[in-house]
């Protein structure tokens, strides 16, 4: 079944017959991990722009994205080409987006990175949840590019492939797929250009000069968070996973803070959100959308959300193991 998911969760972001050569001794491991920091890094500190085609589930979208980094930060500007316009313009960590259909501009401050930038700067502890592969070359939007794998170690996460352009380690491609080998997520640039050609002036926003009259939402920038033991514990905690943030926020919509615990393997991420029980609650139970699942159960009269790019097993694992430390 699928379902929209609630406003507050967005807090939380075709496999073929390739070979993969698994690593068989420390240099070849030591090439794989080589690579994966490239990846990292590359999305952050190259000036790249294109076109790319996110798909999840039967869903498809096609985006522009223009990225530029100096010795002052990152600038970026993210814009939808399907559907309704969107346009997001990001100087490091502010984010301005603009929604002309409502006459709109949002301003938050928001650390969640888009394609390319798919995996964390600190890459410590991967190797114990994924065997790290490379793979043969391969050609995306034009590039020669180089795949890189990554084979979870069990069935509580993803797998991941990325082909990655030769000389910069940008990724062209990356694809998300469960351990029956069905890809859940997808995103390949289909028009690319990478380094000196990009400018900062290709970042300036088609809406800005227009929007004087727009309605402005600083909403976002005034809920706080404020860290803190909440008292619940995850008495059966999925291997590999480990307890990254608790803390108490306020949230557009609720009356009172809602609780929130983040967990990660380093790669993969589940938020779990705990309120007081709504009078009209969502189903109890599973949902997904695209490569995201969903668990909400009633616990101690508190109503417990669990959101992760995870499998279900996963989120569900997580959510029947939460309960008040008093219990």
């Amino acid at each position: 079944m699928r379902l929209s998911l609630p406003a507050y969760l967005v807090l939380f972001g075709s496999i073929g017959c390739t070979v993969y050569v698994e690593a068989a001794d420390t240099g070849e491991t030591a090439d794989a991990m080589a690579w994966l920091k490239k990846i990292a890094a590359a999305s952050r500190q190259i000036n790249y722009a294109g076109n790319f085609v996110y798909q999840h589930g039967n869903q498809v979208e096609t985006s522009r994205i223009a990225h530029f980094a100096n010795a002052g930060g990152e600038y970026e500007k993210l814009e939808t080409l399907d559907g309704p316009p969107r346009e997001i313009i990001r100087n490091n960590d502010n984010v301005t987006c603009y929604l002309p259909d409502t006459k709109t501009i949002v301003i938050e401050k928001r650390a969640t990175h888009h394609f390319p930038a798919l995996l964390p700067e600190q890459l410590s502890g991967i190797s114990d949840n994924y065997v790290v592969k490379k793979g043969e070359q391969d050609r995306v939007a034009g590039f020669d590019c180089q795949l890189i794998a990554l084979e979870p170690r069990d069935n509580l996460r993803y797998g991941h492939k990325f082909c990655v352009e030769l000389a910069t380690g940008l990724p062209l491609r990356a694809r998300m797929y469960s351990d029956k080998n069905e890809m859940v997520e997808s995103f390949t640039f289909t028009q690319l250009i990478i380094g000196s050609a990009v400018s900062k002036d290709m970042l300036k926003s088609r809406f800005a000069g227009k929007s004087q009259t727009w309605r402005i939402d600083r909403s976002a920038l005034e809920q706080a968070e404020t860290n803190a033991d909440i008292g619940w514990v995850l008495r059966n905690q999925p291997a590999g996973f480990k307890k990254l943030t608790e803390m108490r926020r306020s949230i557009a919509g609720r009356s009172v803070q809602v609780s929130h615990i983040v967990y990660s393997d380093g790669i993969a991420a589940v938020s779990v959100f705990i309120e007081p029980m709504p009078k009209s609650p969502p189903p109890a139970g599973p949902t997904y959308q695209g490569a995201v699942n969903i668990y909400v159960k009633s616990q101690a009269d508190q109503m417990v959300t669990v959101v992760g790019e995870t499998p279900a097993r996963t989120v569900k694992q997580i959510a029947e193991s939460l309960s008040p430390r008093d219990r």
